[in-house]
């Protein structure tokens, strides 16, 4: 499960993406993930998911300097929106979450991976050059289908 973001925002991250991320093992567009993983025949998620975001207007979220995630890089996003949404998903869905959706939320945009530590401090450096806090909008939730690789695109839910 994701969240998604603004479609100016969202091409931003993808450009980036396709730039810096291994052809070979870029499946999709960049992304926010909130769940790695929920059961698909549970239809109380769907349910939920519907309500929260009729509920939710769509909010700014800070994107923070990018940071190294050892094996690339992604950028930090800063909400204390999000956080809450997330802690009371987190909440709802605890039976069903595996141990990596347990935690905290770190949330983050990644627009490279597997790749050098060497790759990773010259984009590090590329990047924070000029670099400078900005904030982007979240607009909703999107559930996917893991695929082995690529992932298909299962629902969306658009903030009101």
């Amino acid at each position: 499960m994701t969240l998604t973001i603004s479609d100016e925002a969202q091409a931003y991250f993808n450009t980036l993406r396709k730039q810096h991320f291994p052809p070979e093992r870029n499946f999709l567009g960049a992304h926010l993930t909130l769940f790695h993983q929920l059961p698909a025949d549970e239809p109380s998620i769907v349910g939920q998911l519907k309500e929260l975001a009729l509920m939710t207007q769509p909010f700014a979220m800070l994107v923070e300097a990018p940071v190294s995630i050892g094996n690339g890089v992604a950028f930090k996003i800063k909400s204390g929106q999000l956080a809450a949404i997330h802690a009371r998903l987190q909440q709802s869905w605890q039976q069903w979450l595996i141990p990596q959706d347990r935690h905290k939320l770190h949330p983050h945009i990644t627009i490279q991976n597997k790749v050098t530590a060497d790759v990773v401090k010259t984009l590090l450096t590329q990047i924070d050059a000029g670099f400078a806090p900005f904030e982007i909008t979240a607009t909703g939730f999107a559930l996917w289908e893991y695929l082995g690789g690529p992932w298909r695109f299962v629902q969306g839910f658009e903030f009101k």
